[in-house]
């Protein structure tokens, strides 16, 4: 049997490593853009070069080599045969399968702002022929614009200051980390970089552009008329599942690869994980997604049930923060839980007894404990501060009787 995978990111990989491992006779091949895997989680220590390219590799060496598998890179799947049985390819070539994977991933938006789509100094900030490309660009010296400030912005300019680059940010909402933090937590960071020489323009939007005779921009030019000179800009403005090549061939499509609970795709023979399926944008998830698929394409029958991706984590400074759930969502029946001290912030959604939403700021240790207790939805034991002191030995008890300890939740 032949497997054909597309993608060489976590899912992809994933699901490589687990056909291999349960049909060791059968045939499998990885296709990929990029020419080197690496993680996207990792791509800020390569920009900022604490790491090189081959440190951000999260494979074993030889790792294809050792498992058979055949990798070919460089290539990007252009459409889908069906009837055929064949995934497309650039340059017109084909393959055939028994068995397709598409694990392509997401690719980053460009908004639609005068020189940004057509300008050859406007970078991503996603796949390492993007951090390649910022770091030909990235002299010591140079300025920077980048626009957005999620995760995925702040890990660029904090690579960039890294390298003695002071980067102007630019950000629609009213904070930096809008989606992952509070005000609070958020101006804890904000004072952090700003220390260091990044300047932030907030509650701002990119317009319009000056570029020279290249048409390269030198200038981006903010909603109120501000200009912000540079060499490069980078783009950290969302991304979207890459799906642009699955036009009318019979899997649908809905901003994501609609799939059901065994990761098949409308297509027999046909899977999805990954970003590329809009379950969850966490890396461990997308593993996990990579894992059922394969050994569904391999005759198991195995649902994935993980689709909880509200999960963040950073540390900037030496200052870490986890948030689980969403930590902005506050209703009229929310219950607000907030503890801070010279060192530590910590804030909790209650609603019904049942924790929603969590943000840790300068010590995340022990956190597993509100994973579980959000994602299963169990009863709290209490609904105060005490609640940043639970573990996992509050929910149980010990049975006189078996002499043993028991699951209390629930």
């Amino acid at each position: 049997m032949r497997h054909i995978i597309i993608g060489a990111g976590a899912a992809g990989i994933s699901a490589a490593g687990e056909i291999r491992r349960l049909r060791p006779e059968d045939e499998i091949v990885v296709v990929s853009r990029d020419d080197q895997v690496n993680s996207r989680c990792m791509l800020h220590k390569y920009l900022s070069g604490e790491r090189t390219a081959q440190g951000i590799n999260f494979v074993p060496e030889n790792f294809f080599e050792d498992n058979r598998i055949q990798w070919i890179s460089g290539r990007s799947m252009t459409g889908l045969d069906c009837a055929g049985k064949r995934a497309l390819f650039d340059g017109d070539s084909y393959l055939e399968f028994d068995r397709l994977l598409i694990a392509t991933g997401a690719y980053y938006l460009v908004p639609p702002i005068p020189g940004f789509r057509e300008s050859e100094n406007v970078y991503g900030f996603r796949d390492l022929c993007d951090a390649q490309a910022i770091d030909r660009a990235a002299e010591k010296g140079s300025k920077a614009v980048i626009v957005g400030s999620g995760l995925v912005g702040m890990d660029a300019a904090y690579a960039l200051m890294e390298r003695g680059i002071k980067p102007a940010v630019v950000e629609m909402a009213d904070r930096i980390l809008p989606l992952q933090l509070d005000m609070g937590a958020a101006a804890e960071y904000q004072q952090r970089f700003e220390a260091h020489g990044c300047r932030f323009f907030l509650s701002a939007k990119a317009a319009d552009t000056r570029r020279d005779g290249a048409g390269r921009i030198t200038a981006v030019v903010l909603d109120d008329g501000t200009e912000l000179e540079c060499d490069f800009v980078i783009v950290a403005a969302g991304v979207r599942p890459e799906v642009r090549f699955l036009q009318n061939c019979g899997v649908q499509v809905d901003r994501s690869i609609q799939v059901d609970e065994y990761l098949r795709t409308t297509v027999p023979d046909v899977y999805a994980a990954g970003d590329v399926c809009g379950l969850s944008g966490i890396w461990p998830n997308a593993m996990k997604q990579g894992i059922t698929a394969a050994r569904n394409m391999c005759g198991l029958s195995e649902r994935y049930e993980d689709t909880y991706a509200m999960k963040n984590t950073m540390n900037f400074f030496g200052l870490p923060a986890l948030c689980l759930g969403d930590i902005n969502r506050v209703g009229p029946d929310t219950q607000v839980i907030v503890e801070e001290d010279s060192r530590v912030y910590r804030k909790a959604l209650v609603e019904n007894g049942r924790l929603k939403a969590i943000l840790l700021l300068g010590d995340i240790s022990a956190s597993g404990i509100f994973q579980y207790l959000i994602k299963n939805e169990v009863p709290l034991p209490c609904c105060d501060r005490d609640i940043f002191r639970l573990t996992f030995a509050d929910f149980y008890g010990f049975d006189k009787e078996s002499g043993k300890y028991l699951w209390n939740a629930g």
